[in-house]
Protein backbone atom coordinates (compact mmCIF):
# COMPACT_ATOMS: atom_id res chain seq x y z
CA UNK A 1 0.00 0.00 0.00
CA UNK A 2 1.37 3.24 -1.39
CA UNK A 3 1.72 5.89 2.14
CA UNK A 4 0.02 9.38 1.19
CA UNK A 5 2.19 11.59 2.60
CA UNK A 6 0.60 15.62 2.35
CA UNK A 7 2.19 18.36 -0.25
CA UNK A 8 5.29 20.01 1.54
CA UNK A 9 5.06 24.12 1.70
CA UNK A 10 7.62 26.06 0.21
CA UNK A 11 9.75 27.17 2.92
CA UNK A 12 9.25 31.32 3.32
CA UNK A 13 12.52 32.89 4.22
CA UNK A 14 13.03 34.72 7.32
CA UNK A 15 12.18 38.00 7.41
CA UNK A 16 15.66 39.82 8.29
CA UNK A 17 16.54 41.44 11.56
CA UNK A 18 18.10 45.26 11.89
CA UNK A 19 21.20 43.84 12.21
CA UNK A 20 21.13 41.04 9.34
CA UNK A 21 20.53 43.29 6.92
CA UNK A 22 22.77 46.84 7.79
CA UNK A 23 24.94 45.83 6.20
CA UNK A 24 23.59 44.68 2.55
CA UNK A 25 21.86 48.21 2.57
CA UNK A 26 24.86 49.38 3.26
CA UNK A 27 26.72 47.84 0.64
CA UNK A 28 24.02 48.63 -2.03
CA UNK A 29 24.02 52.13 -1.29
CA UNK A 30 27.82 52.46 -2.14
CA UNK A 31 27.59 50.89 -5.07
CA UNK A 32 25.51 53.66 -6.05
CA UNK A 33 28.06 56.57 -7.51
CA UNK A 34 26.80 59.19 -5.57
CA UNK A 35 29.69 61.71 -6.11
CA UNK A 36 29.27 65.49 -5.57
CA UNK A 37 32.03 67.21 -7.45
CA UNK A 38 30.87 70.78 -6.61
CA UNK A 39 29.04 73.22 -8.87
CA UNK A 40 25.66 71.30 -9.19
CA UNK A 41 28.25 68.70 -11.34
CA UNK A 42 28.35 64.84 -11.04
CA UNK A 43 25.61 62.18 -11.32
CA UNK A 44 23.81 63.47 -8.53
CA UNK A 45 21.97 61.70 -5.88
CA UNK A 46 18.67 60.45 -7.81
CA UNK A 47 19.17 56.47 -7.76
CA UNK A 48 20.15 56.15 -4.31
CA UNK A 49 16.98 58.60 -3.02
CA UNK A 50 14.88 55.81 -5.29
CA UNK A 51 16.88 53.05 -3.67
CA UNK A 52 15.51 54.83 -0.08
CA UNK A 53 12.18 55.21 -1.44
CA UNK A 54 12.40 51.47 -2.22
CA UNK A 55 13.50 50.35 0.98
CA UNK A 56 10.94 52.35 2.58
CA UNK A 57 7.87 51.73 0.77
CA UNK A 58 8.63 48.16 1.07
CA UNK A 59 7.72 47.98 4.94
CA UNK A 60 4.69 50.30 3.95
CA UNK A 61 5.64 53.42 4.92
CA UNK A 62 5.14 56.41 2.84
CA UNK A 63 8.15 58.66 2.09
CA UNK A 64 8.05 61.53 -0.27
CA UNK A 65 10.73 61.94 -3.11
CA UNK A 66 12.12 65.69 -4.06
CA UNK A 67 14.47 67.61 -6.42
CA UNK A 68 16.06 70.60 -5.73
CA UNK A 69 17.58 70.42 -9.59
CA UNK A 70 17.39 67.67 -11.75
CA UNK A 71 19.17 64.74 -10.28
CA UNK A 72 19.45 66.45 -6.86
CA UNK A 73 17.30 64.23 -5.20
CA UNK A 74 16.51 63.86 -1.16
CA UNK A 75 13.72 61.56 0.76
CA UNK A 76 12.03 62.37 3.57
CA UNK A 77 9.63 60.76 5.94
CA UNK A 78 7.76 61.38 8.70
CA UNK A 79 7.37 58.52 11.47
CA UNK A 80 4.71 59.14 14.17
CA UNK A 81 5.33 59.01 17.72
CA UNK A 82 3.69 57.32 20.78
CA UNK A 83 3.70 60.87 22.31
CA UNK A 84 2.98 63.23 19.28
CA UNK A 85 2.46 65.88 21.62
CA UNK A 86 6.11 66.43 21.90
CA UNK A 87 8.40 68.03 19.80
CA UNK A 88 9.72 65.90 16.32
CA UNK A 89 13.22 64.51 16.28
CA UNK A 90 15.09 64.97 12.69
CA UNK A 91 17.13 61.85 12.08
CA UNK A 92 19.29 62.45 8.92
CA UNK A 93 21.57 61.53 6.64
CA UNK A 94 22.92 62.55 3.45
CA UNK A 95 23.38 60.21 0.29
CA UNK A 96 26.17 62.34 -1.77
CA UNK A 97 29.43 61.91 -1.42
CA UNK A 98 33.37 63.17 -1.72
CA UNK A 99 34.50 61.96 -5.27
CA UNK A 100 37.57 59.14 -5.34
CA UNK A 101 40.06 58.36 -7.37
CA UNK A 102 40.35 54.58 -8.03
CA UNK A 103 44.04 54.18 -8.94
CA UNK A 104 44.52 55.20 -5.36
CA UNK A 105 42.32 52.69 -4.02
CA UNK A 106 42.73 48.98 -2.68
CA UNK A 107 39.65 48.00 -3.83
CA UNK A 108 37.04 49.77 -6.52
CA UNK A 109 35.79 52.24 -4.23
CA UNK A 110 32.45 52.31 -5.29
CA UNK A 111 32.19 48.18 -5.04
CA UNK A 112 31.38 47.52 -1.87
CA UNK A 113 32.97 44.93 -1.42
CA UNK A 114 33.60 43.01 1.92
CA UNK A 115 37.26 42.38 3.12
CA UNK A 116 38.00 40.82 6.59
CA UNK A 117 35.05 41.83 8.50
CA UNK A 118 34.85 45.18 7.15
CA UNK A 119 32.52 47.09 4.03
CA UNK A 120 35.29 49.19 2.04
CA UNK A 121 34.06 51.82 -0.28
CA UNK A 122 33.23 55.98 -0.95
CA UNK A 123 31.04 56.84 1.51
CA UNK A 124 31.53 53.58 4.48
CA UNK A 125 32.07 55.72 6.72
CA UNK A 126 30.53 59.36 5.38
CA UNK A 127 27.86 58.78 5.38
CA UNK A 128 26.21 55.70 4.09
CA UNK A 129 27.14 53.98 6.90
CA UNK A 130 24.15 56.15 9.01
CA UNK A 131 22.33 56.13 6.23
CA UNK A 132 21.87 52.13 6.31
CA UNK A 133 21.64 52.14 10.15
CA UNK A 134 18.92 54.73 10.04
CA UNK A 135 17.22 52.19 7.50
CA UNK A 136 17.42 49.08 9.21
CA UNK A 137 15.99 50.48 12.18
CA UNK A 138 13.02 52.13 10.46
CA UNK A 139 12.52 49.37 8.61
CA UNK A 140 12.43 46.61 11.11
CA UNK A 141 10.74 49.29 13.49
CA UNK A 142 7.57 49.31 10.76
CA UNK A 143 7.68 45.47 9.95
CA UNK A 144 6.90 45.32 13.74
CA UNK A 145 4.39 47.97 13.78
CA UNK A 146 6.43 50.09 16.62
CA UNK A 147 6.63 53.40 16.84
CA UNK A 148 9.63 55.94 18.57
CA UNK A 149 8.87 57.58 21.67
CA UNK A 150 8.49 60.49 19.47
CA UNK A 151 7.06 61.34 16.35
CA UNK A 152 10.66 61.38 13.93
CA UNK A 153 11.17 63.09 10.91
CA UNK A 154 13.72 61.25 8.77
CA UNK A 155 15.50 62.25 5.99
CA UNK A 156 18.00 61.44 3.65
CA UNK A 157 19.63 64.87 1.94
CA UNK A 158 21.41 65.42 -1.49
CA UNK A 159 24.37 67.73 -1.53
CA UNK A 160 25.94 67.62 1.70
CA UNK A 161 29.33 67.64 0.42
CA UNK A 162 29.04 70.58 -0.95
CA UNK A 163 27.54 72.62 1.60
CA UNK A 164 23.68 71.54 1.34
CA UNK A 165 22.50 73.88 -1.23
CA UNK A 166 21.00 71.74 -3.04
CA UNK A 167 20.22 69.58 -0.10
CA UNK A 168 19.07 70.09 3.38
CA UNK A 169 19.53 74.34 2.72
CA UNK A 170 17.31 74.02 -0.14
CA UNK A 171 14.47 72.01 1.89
CA UNK A 172 14.90 74.26 4.72
CA UNK A 173 13.93 77.36 2.62
CA UNK A 174 11.46 75.57 0.17
CA UNK A 175 9.91 73.15 2.32
CA UNK A 176 10.24 73.84 6.10
CA UNK A 177 6.77 71.92 6.45
CA UNK A 178 8.57 68.61 6.46
CA UNK A 179 10.77 69.90 9.86
CA UNK A 180 7.08 71.07 11.68
CA UNK A 181 7.23 71.11 15.19
CA UNK A 182 10.97 69.70 15.42
CA UNK A 183 13.38 71.07 17.98
CA UNK A 184 16.17 68.25 17.90
CA UNK A 185 18.04 66.34 15.21
CA UNK A 186 20.57 64.05 14.78
CA UNK A 187 22.95 63.48 12.06
CA UNK A 188 26.61 61.77 11.58
CA UNK A 189 30.13 62.53 12.91
CA UNK A 190 29.68 61.79 16.43
CA UNK A 191 29.17 58.67 19.09
CA UNK A 192 32.31 56.45 17.67
CA UNK A 193 34.55 55.58 19.93
CA UNK A 194 38.32 56.11 20.99
CA UNK A 195 40.60 54.17 23.34
CA UNK A 196 41.88 56.21 26.33
CA UNK A 197 43.59 54.90 29.05
CA UNK A 198 42.71 50.88 28.58
CA UNK A 199 38.94 52.14 28.41
CA UNK A 200 36.89 53.11 25.47
CA UNK A 201 35.22 56.19 25.32
CA UNK A 202 32.46 57.53 22.60
CA UNK A 203 32.49 60.80 21.10
CA UNK A 204 29.71 62.70 21.03
CA UNK A 205 29.40 65.58 18.76
CA UNK A 206 27.36 68.85 20.28
CA UNK A 207 29.35 71.20 18.44
CA UNK A 208 30.95 72.14 14.88
CA UNK A 209 33.20 75.07 13.73
CA UNK A 210 30.97 77.34 11.55
CA UNK A 211 32.43 76.79 7.66
CA UNK A 212 33.84 79.96 5.38
CA UNK A 213 34.89 78.83 1.79
CA UNK A 214 36.77 82.53 0.77
CA UNK A 215 38.00 83.88 -2.37
CA UNK A 216 41.28 85.48 -2.28
CA UNK A 217 41.29 88.03 -5.44
CA UNK A 218 44.44 90.55 -6.29
CA UNK A 219 43.96 93.09 -8.91
CA UNK A 220 47.02 94.37 -10.65
CA UNK A 221 48.05 96.27 -14.21
CA UNK A 222 48.55 93.88 -17.06
CA UNK A 223 51.73 93.54 -18.92
CA UNK A 224 54.62 92.29 -20.38
CA UNK A 225 56.32 89.80 -18.60
CA UNK A 226 59.59 91.11 -19.50
CA UNK A 227 58.79 94.44 -17.94
CA UNK A 228 59.26 95.66 -14.34
CA UNK A 229 56.06 95.90 -12.85
CA UNK A 230 55.35 96.75 -9.37
CA UNK A 231 51.45 96.24 -9.40
CA UNK A 232 51.70 92.43 -10.12
CA UNK A 233 48.27 90.86 -9.13
CA UNK A 234 50.38 87.15 -8.56
CA UNK A 235 52.69 88.83 -6.47
CA UNK A 236 50.44 90.60 -4.12
CA UNK A 237 47.96 87.34 -4.46
CA UNK A 238 51.22 85.09 -3.74
CA UNK A 239 52.05 87.02 -0.54
CA UNK A 240 48.33 86.43 0.77
CA UNK A 241 48.18 83.05 0.25
CA UNK A 242 51.39 82.58 1.84
CA UNK A 243 50.81 84.64 4.56
CA UNK A 244 46.87 83.19 5.61
CA UNK A 245 48.66 79.48 4.76
CA UNK A 246 51.43 79.88 7.25
CA UNK A 247 49.52 81.85 10.02
CA UNK A 248 49.75 80.18 13.45
CA UNK A 249 46.54 80.85 15.42
CA UNK A 250 46.44 81.21 18.67
CA UNK A 251 44.67 78.45 20.74
CA UNK A 252 41.53 78.93 21.93
CA UNK A 253 39.28 76.54 23.79
CA UNK A 254 35.60 76.72 23.58
CA UNK A 255 33.44 75.20 26.33
CA UNK A 256 33.25 71.66 24.30
CA UNK A 257 36.48 71.08 24.00
CA UNK A 258 37.43 72.15 27.19
CA UNK A 259 35.44 69.57 28.64
CA UNK A 260 36.61 66.96 26.12
CA UNK A 261 39.52 67.55 27.23
CA UNK A 262 39.13 67.58 30.79
CA UNK A 263 37.27 63.80 29.91
CA UNK A 264 40.38 63.21 28.11
CA UNK A 265 42.62 63.96 31.37
CA UNK A 266 40.73 62.22 33.81
CA UNK A 267 40.57 58.96 31.48
CA UNK A 268 44.31 59.14 31.10
CA UNK A 269 45.86 60.93 34.24
CA UNK A 270 47.57 63.18 32.12
CA UNK A 271 47.88 66.66 33.37
CA UNK A 272 45.46 69.79 31.66
CA UNK A 273 46.66 73.37 31.70
CA UNK A 274 44.63 75.82 29.35
CA UNK A 275 46.85 77.87 29.54
CA UNK A 276 49.62 75.45 28.18
CA UNK A 277 49.77 74.62 24.05
CA UNK A 278 51.92 71.40 25.28
CA UNK A 279 49.16 70.19 27.80
CA UNK A 280 46.67 70.33 25.04
CA UNK A 281 49.05 68.84 22.63
CA UNK A 282 49.43 66.01 24.90
CA UNK A 283 45.49 65.44 25.38
CA UNK A 284 45.25 65.70 21.64
CA UNK A 285 47.69 62.91 21.14
CA UNK A 286 46.35 60.62 23.49
CA UNK A 287 43.41 60.41 21.30
CA UNK A 288 45.22 58.06 18.70
CA UNK A 289 43.33 58.67 15.54
CA UNK A 290 40.81 61.09 16.01
CA UNK A 291 43.25 64.09 17.21
CA UNK A 292 42.94 64.71 13.54
CA UNK A 293 39.55 65.85 14.72
CA UNK A 294 40.44 67.44 17.73
CA UNK A 295 43.39 68.48 17.06
CA UNK A 296 41.53 70.99 14.59
CA UNK A 297 39.43 72.50 16.95
CA UNK A 298 41.67 73.95 19.42
CA UNK A 299 42.02 77.16 17.48
CA UNK A 300 40.81 78.35 13.92
CA UNK A 301 41.84 77.11 10.42
CA UNK A 302 42.97 78.80 7.09
CA UNK A 303 44.06 76.51 4.49
CA UNK A 304 44.56 77.34 0.87
CA UNK A 305 43.28 74.65 -1.57
CA UNK A 306 43.04 76.89 -5.35
CA UNK A 307 45.35 79.28 -7.26
CA UNK A 308 44.13 80.82 -11.03
CA UNK A 309 46.29 83.72 -12.35
CA UNK A 310 47.36 83.99 -16.06
CA UNK A 311 46.83 82.31 -19.18
CA UNK A 312 50.68 82.71 -20.61
CA UNK A 313 53.66 82.87 -19.71
CA UNK A 314 55.22 85.94 -21.21
CA UNK A 315 51.83 87.69 -19.96
CA UNK A 316 51.72 89.28 -16.67
CA UNK A 317 47.66 88.78 -15.76
CA UNK A 318 45.62 91.89 -14.67
CA UNK A 319 44.06 89.57 -11.63
CA UNK A 320 44.76 86.73 -9.69
CA UNK A 321 42.41 84.69 -7.61
CA UNK A 322 42.78 81.75 -4.69
CA UNK A 323 40.52 80.13 -2.50
CA UNK A 324 40.88 79.18 1.08
CA UNK A 325 39.07 77.17 3.25
CA UNK A 326 38.07 78.65 6.88
CA UNK A 327 36.77 77.26 9.63
CA UNK A 328 35.94 78.84 12.46
CA UNK A 329 35.58 78.41 16.03
CA UNK A 330 31.83 78.86 17.56
CA UNK A 331 31.91 82.23 19.59
CA UNK A 332 34.53 83.71 17.64
CA UNK A 333 33.51 83.88 14.13
CA UNK A 334 34.01 87.62 13.93
CA UNK A 335 37.71 88.11 15.21
CA UNK A 336 38.38 85.03 13.17
CA UNK A 337 37.21 87.42 9.96
CA UNK A 338 38.81 90.57 11.05
CA UNK A 339 42.30 88.52 11.35
CA UNK A 340 41.56 87.12 7.47
CA UNK A 341 41.14 90.51 6.36
CA UNK A 342 44.39 91.98 7.90
CA UNK A 343 46.76 88.98 6.82
CA UNK A 344 45.20 89.18 3.08
CA UNK A 345 46.24 92.87 3.21
CA UNK A 346 44.70 96.46 1.67
CA UNK A 347 45.32 95.14 -2.62
CA UNK A 348 43.52 92.19 -2.00
CA UNK A 349 39.78 91.71 -1.50
CA UNK A 350 37.72 88.79 -0.44
CA UNK A 351 34.71 87.47 -1.56
CA UNK A 352 32.43 85.01 0.02
CA UNK A 353 31.80 82.03 -1.96
CA UNK A 354 29.63 79.86 0.84
CA UNK A 355 29.81 80.43 4.53
CA UNK A 356 27.33 78.77 7.10
CA UNK A 357 27.19 79.10 11.17
CA UNK A 358 28.95 76.92 13.65
CA UNK A 359 27.56 75.63 16.19
CA UNK A 360 27.75 74.67 20.01
CA UNK A 361 25.27 73.63 22.33
CA UNK A 362 25.18 71.93 26.43
CA UNK A 363 26.41 68.55 27.15
CA UNK A 364 22.76 67.95 28.88
CA UNK A 365 19.50 67.66 28.27
CA UNK A 366 17.01 64.49 27.92
CA UNK A 367 18.54 63.60 24.42
CA UNK A 368 21.67 64.02 25.33
CA UNK A 369 20.68 61.90 28.27
CA UNK A 370 19.22 59.51 25.90
CA UNK A 371 21.66 58.97 23.58
CA UNK A 372 24.46 58.47 26.58
CA UNK A 373 21.97 55.57 27.76
CA UNK A 374 21.66 54.11 24.68
CA UNK A 375 26.05 53.71 24.32
CA UNK A 376 26.39 52.55 27.98
CA UNK A 377 23.10 49.75 27.34
CA UNK A 378 25.21 48.29 25.12
CA UNK A 379 28.68 49.07 26.02
CA UNK A 380 28.30 49.33 30.06
CA UNK A 381 32.10 49.65 30.54
CA UNK A 382 32.58 53.03 28.32
CA UNK A 383 32.13 56.94 29.02
CA UNK A 384 30.58 59.31 27.14
CA UNK A 385 32.53 62.66 26.15
CA UNK A 386 31.38 66.17 24.11
CA UNK A 387 33.51 67.19 21.34
CA UNK A 388 33.54 69.86 18.39
CA UNK A 389 33.52 68.49 14.99
CA UNK A 390 36.69 70.16 12.84
CA UNK A 391 33.89 70.05 9.46
CA UNK A 392 30.41 70.93 9.06
CA UNK A 393 27.04 69.01 8.52
CA UNK A 394 23.31 69.39 7.55
CA UNK A 395 22.46 70.14 10.92
CA UNK A 396 23.67 73.98 10.03
CA UNK A 397 21.20 74.37 7.74
CA UNK A 398 18.05 72.91 10.28
CA UNK A 399 19.36 75.21 12.62
CA UNK A 400 18.00 77.98 10.98
CA UNK A 401 14.57 76.36 11.81
CA UNK A 402 15.44 76.26 15.37
CA UNK A 403 16.38 73.19 15.31
CA UNK A 404 19.34 71.58 17.60
CA UNK A 405 21.57 69.09 16.44
CA UNK A 406 23.73 66.74 17.41
CA UNK A 407 26.25 64.11 15.72
CA UNK A 408 25.75 60.76 16.83
CA UNK A 409 26.19 58.17 14.18
CA UNK A 410 27.22 55.17 17.06
CA UNK A 411 29.87 52.97 15.89
CA UNK A 412 31.94 50.63 18.35
CA UNK A 413 35.37 50.74 16.99
CA UNK A 414 38.74 48.45 16.99
CA UNK A 415 41.32 50.83 18.58
CA UNK A 416 43.95 50.81 16.01
CA UNK A 417 41.77 51.80 13.09
CA UNK A 418 42.10 55.34 11.61
CA UNK A 419 38.60 56.19 11.77
CA UNK A 420 39.12 60.42 11.22
CA UNK A 421 41.44 59.55 8.23
CA UNK A 422 38.82 57.90 6.34
CA UNK A 423 36.36 60.46 6.49
CA UNK A 424 37.39 62.13 2.75
CA UNK A 425 40.31 59.73 2.64
CA UNK A 426 41.57 56.73 0.41
CA UNK A 427 40.29 52.51 1.57
CA UNK A 428 37.36 54.13 3.00
CA UNK A 429 36.05 51.65 5.21
CA UNK A 430 33.56 50.19 8.49
CA UNK A 431 33.61 46.85 10.27
CA UNK A 432 30.66 45.26 9.80
CA UNK A 433 30.46 44.19 13.48
CA UNK A 434 30.35 48.53 13.90
CA UNK A 435 26.81 49.00 11.81
CA UNK A 436 25.37 45.73 13.69
CA UNK A 437 26.53 48.11 17.33
CA UNK A 438 24.97 51.22 15.62
CA UNK A 439 21.97 49.17 14.88
CA UNK A 440 21.26 48.27 17.98
CA UNK A 441 22.30 51.92 19.83
CA UNK A 442 19.98 53.43 17.26
CA UNK A 443 17.22 50.87 17.43
CA UNK A 444 17.50 52.01 21.90
CA UNK A 445 17.45 55.66 21.41
CA UNK A 446 14.53 55.62 19.15
CA UNK A 447 12.71 53.53 21.66
CA UNK A 448 13.59 56.11 24.41
CA UNK A 449 14.66 59.55 23.51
Amino acid sequence: MTELHAPTAPAVAATPTAEEEVARICQELIRLDTSNYGDNEGPGERAAAEQVMGLLQEVGLEPELFESAPGRASVVVRLEGEDRTRPALVLHGHLDVVPAAAADWSVDPFSGEERDGLLWGRGAVDMKDMDAMILAVVRQMAREGRKPARDVVVAFFADEEAGGVYGAGWAVQNRPDLFEGATEAISEVGGFSVELGGRRAYLLQTAEKGLAWLRLVADGRAGHGSQVNAENAVTELAAAVARIGAHQWPYTLTPTVDALLRGVADLTGLPFDEQDPASVDALVAALGPAGKFVGATVRHTSNPTQLDAGYKANVIPGSASAVIDVRLLPGHEDAGMATLRELAGPRVRIEPIHQDVALEVPFTGALVDAMVDSVLAEDPEATVLPYTLSGGTDNKSLSRLGITGYGFAPLRLPGHLDFAGMFHGVDERVPVDSLKFGTRVLDRLLRSC
